[in-house]
């Protein structure tokens, strides 16, 4: 049997439309306001690594990965791109690839696009990059700092957006408080597990590689050289190849909306252009999901690449 990458995010009807539309106008407000911070801000370097950073999470967010009780996880990245290019340049990555992903992918309904931006892009970005600084001030300098300030922020950045997603919920009537709460918590305390090994993986392969790229939220000095940056997209695209290899059970969010009874408020999505990450016009069922994530991680690059270098034209204008 193959495996594929199950539907990750909010889909429309979990949330009601006052609720969605709050969403939008958060949503809107914090990108409008990163496009402001980072005007003038991105240097040569961070241009381009915006784009494998958002290339990079949209292939390993395709992986999903098991944890207890028949439930899959998968990164979200916030955390990971926070800590690396700061949290406002953070934020334009997590909304290309999450607005990719509804838009091309159907993973994510339409409606409630705000929110999933806002709970998997704003808040994993602010929860992570904070609680990473924090950490560091605390601890120093060093290698043993910076993995452990990077797994605690991914960790809680997890959590801070599951108890956001239960909250909207219960605003919406489709399950209540008590019940949403401690259900989205515990299965995202495990996930959040996963997101600080992978989050711990990448923080240390980039300080054994190339240490210098750890500072570039702060400053970009230099040209950027494109081996790193065809060697950074090339890493993407090899995890996206492995997308096949992904956990078919439900996620987090899927595992509660069943077990709690609002699984049936879900809404399919008003079109389809590749829908469940496979591309229609290909037979095989495991070269077209496999395609499928390839071309968006190429797509995501492309249109966080081009955000990023707009902002740089600004700057020199």
């Amino acid at each position: 049997m193959l495996l594929k990458p199950v539907e990750l995010h909010i889909p429309d009807g979990f949330l009601s439309v006052e609720v969605s539309i709050v969403g939008w106008v958060l949503m809107l407000a914090a990108v409008a306001y990163a496009l402001r911070q980072t005007r003038g801000q991105l240097g040569e370097r961070q241009i381009p690594l915006m784009g494998v950073l958002a290339a990079f999470i949209f292939a390993a967010q395709a992986i999903n990965f098991p944890v207890a009780g028949g439930t899959s996880g998968h990164l979200l990245g916030g955390a990971l791109a926070a800590i690396i290019m700061g949290p406002w340049a953070a934020v334009l990555i997590m909304t290309s690839v999450v607005a990719i992903q509804a838009i091309i992918y159907q993973d994510g309904g339409l409606l409630v696009l705000g929110f999933n931006i806002v709970n998997m892009g704003v808040l994993t970005a602010f929860t992570g990059h904070f609680v990473y600084q924090a950490i560091r001030r605390v601890m120093g300098e060093g290698r043993n700092s910076l993995l452990a300030a990077g797994a605690v922020g991914a960790w809680l950045s997890v959590m801070v957006g599951a108890v956001a997603t239960a909250i909207q919920l219960a605003v919406s009537g489709s399950s209540p408080l008590g019940v949403a709460v401690p259900a989205m918590a515990g299965v995202h305390a495990l996930i959040g597990i996963g997101e600080a090994i992978i989050t711990v993986g990448a923080l240390g392969f980039i300080y054994a590689t190339r240490r210098d790229l750890l500072n570039i939220g702060e400053a970009a000095p230099g040209k950027a050289g494109a081996n790193w940056v065809l060697g950074g997209l090339g890493i993407a695209l090899v995890v996206a190849m492995f997308s096949f290899a992904a956990d078919p059970n439900p996620d987090g969010l899927e595992r509660v909306a069943e077990d709690t009874g609002f699984i049936g408020l879900a809404q399919d999505s008003l079109y389809n252009i590749f829908p469940d990450y496979t591309l229609p016009f290909i037979g095989n069922e495991m070269l077209s999901g496999i395609l499928a994530v390839v071309l968006g991680t190429l797509i995501v690059f492309g249109v966080s690449f081009a955000i990023a270098r707009a902002q740089g034209k600004k700057a020199g204008a």
